[in-house]
Parts: structure tokens; sequence; C-alpha cells
């Protein structure tokens, strides 16, 4: 059988013209943050903590944006330098990186306290090259190999993707188990065609190989798909639609955290805190 071509994910080709589109198109904003969303709670992450994030094919920064808001501090990754640009533009928080994730990373090891990553995973699938080392099992060997000592013990991460049969989703979980990971795949709304998503749920070190996986989301009418995965947005939305106004002193006392965790791992150039914390002051009268 011969080997499969190597498909570049469409958003390599992207010109900035078409990156700005991509990320200005209202349908994708919302489906990128109801994703988002559902990622983080399989991560599981401790309560009004600020966590260490990575976030794996960050494109322009849209999960990045919801990381942010949840208080969290991240860097991305993205192998299009498109849509790093787009994100550039956009003032977005996150380090960027420009990486093919199929070679595997760099960071230090136990750098991060957990990883997300939306509609990326599958194109590992694909092959680079006619060369072995370029074949899918190799390229997702380095990938999940160098991401378990990236990430810090106990930690999780959490892939939403698209597989096409199977056999996917079985060479998928056995490379990442044999890489040091447990878990497994959580699957939200089995049963309909449309509001069906496949999560890969890992975890690294706490006892990993007895750590229960999360139960998928049951259900079929889209309306409910709609309801459970806007519930907890709609609670931060006014009655236009459109975002409240995070800077909130909640929000404030977030972001000194992050910029403290920031400074506690080395990075430079944090500015230093402010004495503003949101609090409403009296009337004078």
């Amino acid at each position: 059988m011969s080997r499969p071509e190597y498909q570049a994910p469409p958003e390599i080709y992207y010109g900035d013209a078409e990156a700005k589109k991509y990320t200005q198109n209202t349908r994708n904003q919302q489906i990128q943050a109801d994703m988002t969303y559902r990622a983080l709670e399989l991560l599981n992450l401790p309560p009004d903590e600020p966590a260490f994030l990575l976030d794996i094919g960050c494109g322009s920064g849209l999960s990045g944006e919801i990381l942010e808001e949840e208080g969290h501090i991240w860097a991305g990754v993205d192998i299009a330098p498109s849509m790093l640009e787009v994100a550039l533009e956009r003032d977005i928080d996150g380090d960027l990186f420009l990486q093919d994730i199929g070679q595997g990373f760099s960071f230090r090891p136990g750098s991060f306290d957990g990883a997300i990553s939306i509609s990326v995973l599958q194109w590992l699938l694909n092959a680079e090259t006619s060369h072995p080392t370029s074949s899918p099992p190799h390229r997702l060997t380095r990938f999940f190999t160098t991401l378990h000592s990236a990430l810090r013990n106990p930690s999780r991460a959490v892939f939403q993707f698209y597989p096409t049969s199977d056999d996917q989703i079985q060479l998928i979980t056995s490379i990442a188990q044999r890489a040091g990971f447990g878990g497994g795949v959580v699957v939200d709304y089995p049963n309909s065609k449309k509001a069906r998503k496949v999560f890969l749920c890992l975890f690294v070190g706490g006892g990993s190989t007895q750590q229960q996986i999360p139960k998928g989301v049951e259900g079929e009418d889209d309306e409910q798909v709609r309801f459970e995965r806007r519930r907890e947005k709609e609670r931060k939305r006014d009655v236009s639609g459109k975002r409240k106004n995070m800077k909130d002193r909640d929000w404030i006392l977030k972001k000194k955290e992050a910029s403290q965790l920031y400074r506690q791992r080395g990075k430079e150039g944090v500015p230093r805190d402010s004495k503003f914390t949101g609090r409403k002051r009296k009337p004078i009268f």
C-alpha cells in the first residue's frame, strides 16, 4: 500500500487577508470558543488558580483569548505564519512559536501545567514525505514523547480532533500510551451527526493509569447542544450579545496572579503590578 501524500492544513496556505477573514468569522469564533471551554472542563484544573498552558495549533489566538479570560497564561505553537501574524496584530498576551508539531517540541521538562489543542491533531496522520521518519507513526511518536516531557507531573492534555475512522483513533491512542500518557477518548453527543465531537484526554503522572476518563456529554438535539455549550458563556454576556467588560476586580486580581507566575518562571519584560484593584469607591456625597 502506498503512503498517503502529505496534506498541509488549509491555514498554511492562507495569506494575511484569508487569515484575517477566518479569524473575523463569527461562526468560527463561536465554534472555537465552545470547544475551548469544553477542553478546559476536561483539563479539570484547580479552581481559581492561574495555570501556564500550551495551546497546540493556536492559530490567530481565538482559544488563547478564552484562556486569558479564564485567568490563565499561555504559549501557543502553530505551523501557519499568516495566522501567527494575525495573532500578533490582535495584540494577544500569549507567547507565540512557529512550529511543525510533527517535529516535536524543545521546551524544558515540566514547563506547562496542561495543554489543549482544537482541530489540529488529525493533521499528524498525513505523511510529510515518503521517508519512513516522516510517516504518521513517527510524527505522532515525536509529538507525544516531547509533549509528555514538556508537561509537569501531574497534568492533563486535551485534544479535540476529527478522526475519519476507528483505526485512526486506535493509532493515536496507542502511540500516546507508549509515550507515557494515560487516559483515552471522550465523545460528546455520540448519537448526533452534526454535534458529535471527539476529544483525546491524556493524563501525565498522578496515577495516570488509574485515573478515570471523563464522561462525554450525551444528547442528540441541536438545541440541547447549543444550550450545553453556551450555558457558561451566556453568564458572561450582556443583553446585547457582547461580552461583558472582564476588567472587574476579579479579572484584575487574576491578571496580577498571572503576572506573578510569569515572573516566577523567569519571563523577561513583565510589567510591574499597579496598585489598582478595581475596588468600587464610595460616593463622596
